[in-house]
């Protein structure tokens, strides 16, 4: 499986019983400490092995840095992938990296699969339910931190939400059974919603009403403070969405919104959302039902 069909990993099969699932990613900082950026960075680049429903083996460092980096700075964005790599119970056994004007960071990620139990962003049905299992804004949080209109304790719950790796939820997916899988990033809520019905029958209709969102999501987007690529992702995938009259325009472009190190969006049966969303409760986790399948085609997002 690889670009023919947009997943979130390639996936090559070496017997009935095992397939080996790998991903690479990488961006600039998107924090000021040094640590979490390169934490973050480790936990996004996991996220789509385990949105794939696959066990992540190891992982190599890619990076790219500029010279006049002061070494501790460097340091601490490596340290911080190390760890949480160690977190997800693997080892970074290597990597690159090259100079370059603006820090770079990320990783490439090797899980492996039974091929019969890979999670895939196809595969949505009729009456399915949508459970999110991380809050949304955290694009628009960290915009705001660039312009000085965040606060600490807004960043701070942004911070450890993409810190926060999707090892516990791709565990409830399987054990729900999910039909389909995918981590939300920098395609947004929508945009990585779209994909999992593009090729299918069926449509989503969400409920805004219903969306978590991190703590002064909604003041700065109501303050029109939002990443560059909202407007991108609102540009492309917005053909595809019919939002209710009632929705501001500054919630429909919410809804757009990219994220960084998401949560999983999962397509459960309905006799499976409560279950799930026990489960998650028992391990800590928040799992938001925000919408269901239907049969049609693109987007609704209602009240």
């Amino acid at each position: 499986m690889g670009l023919e069909v947009a997943d979130d990993a390639a996936v090559y099969r070496l017997s009935d019983n095992l397939a080996i699932v790998v991903t690479l990613d990488f961006f600039t900082p998107i924090v000021d400490d040094p640590y979490a950026y390169g934490a973050i960075a480790a936990a996004n680049s996991l996220s789509d092995i385990y949105a794939m429903g696959a066990r992540p083996l190891l992982a190599l460092n890619v990076a790219a840095l500029p010279k006049t980096l002061p070494l501790e700075v460097s340091s601490a964005i490596l340290r911080g992938g190390a760890e949480k790599a160690r977190e997800a119970g693997i080892a970074i056994a290597g990597g690159h990296s090259v100079q370059d004007a603006e820090p770079k960071y990320g990783l490439v990620v090797l899980g492996a699969i039974d091929p019969r139990r890979l999670t895939r962003k196809g595969g949505a049905q009729p009456g399915d339910r949508l459970l999110l299992s991380k809050p949304l804004g955290a694009g628009v949080v960290t915009t705001a931190l660039k312009r000085d209109l965040a606060t600490p304790e807004e960043l701070e719950t942004a911070t450890q939400s993409m810190l926060r790796l999707n090892n516990v939820a791709a565990d409830i997916a399987q054990a729900c059974g999910a039909h389909a899988v995918t981590d939300i990033t920098g395609f947004s809520l929508l945009g990585h919603g779209w994909e999992m019905v593009a090729r299918g029958s069926a449509g989503l209709r969400l409920s805004y009403g219903k969306l978590p969102w991190l703590p002064g999501a909604e003041r700065l987007g109501a303050d029109w403070v939002y990443p560059g690529g909202s407007h991108d992702n609102r540009a492309y995938y917005g053909p595809h969405v019919r939002f209710d009259p009632a929705i501001a325009e500054w919630q429909q472009v919410l809804c757009f919104s990219p994220e960084t190190s998401g949560g999983l969006l999962m397509a459960v049966a309905p006799d499976q959302a409560g279950p799930a969303c026990h489960s998650a409760a028992a391990r800590g986790l928040g799992l938001w039902e925000i919408g269901e399948v239907f049969a049609g085609s693109g987007i609704e997002v209602d009240p």
